[in-house]
């Protein structure tokens, strides 16, 4: 009986001792090998405007709020990435209003994103839809942009 006692606590002693030799050998493997950081990078967003999509786009525009019918829209500005490095998938948001200062897009401020952005200014565009019962002319408020100093979406 004893001698199986001492054999059953050689066998948990091993396995403790290769466990922490494992989680030793991962730390040093994680301290000598760190991943390159990916920083999140704001963009400015400037010269908004907008304009109606051509018919090829346009054509069968819906909402997901149900309402039906749709406006198409394309809103262009310039991106201004102030870094040195291009931006990768750059996530637009900001706020559009209708005539009477009535949202289009509830509780979502993110309206899409810039695939890359260039050191440098840049043009952008981004498309719309809104709802058709919603009046004109549109507010483009609050617009910007972040996106990530390397390729995170492939």
């Amino acid at each position: 009986m004893e001698k199986k006692i001492r054999t059953a606590l050689k066998l948990n002693y091993s396995k403790l001792i290769t466990a922490i030799l494992i989680s030793c050998l991962m730390a040093f493997i994680s301290w000598v090998w760190t991943p390159v950081a990916v920083a999140l990078t704001q963009i400015k967003l400037s010269d908004l405007s907008y304009k109606e999509c051509p018919p090829e786009l346009a054509q069968g525009a819906v909402t997901s709020s149900g309402s039906g019918a749709a406006n198409c829209f394309i809103v262009t500005g310039k991106a201004e990435n102030s870094t040195r490095k291009t931006v990768y998938d750059a996530d637009i948001y900001g706020r559009i209003y209708d005539a009477n200062n009535d949202p289009i897009l509830q509780n979502r401020s993110r309206l899409g994103s810039i695939a890359e952005v260039p050191p440098g200014k840049s043009d952008f565009e981004l498309r719309i839809s809104v709802p058709a019962i919603q009046p004109l002319p549109l507010k483009l408020k609050q617009f910007k942009a972040s996106g990530f100093s390397a390729q995170i979406r492939k």
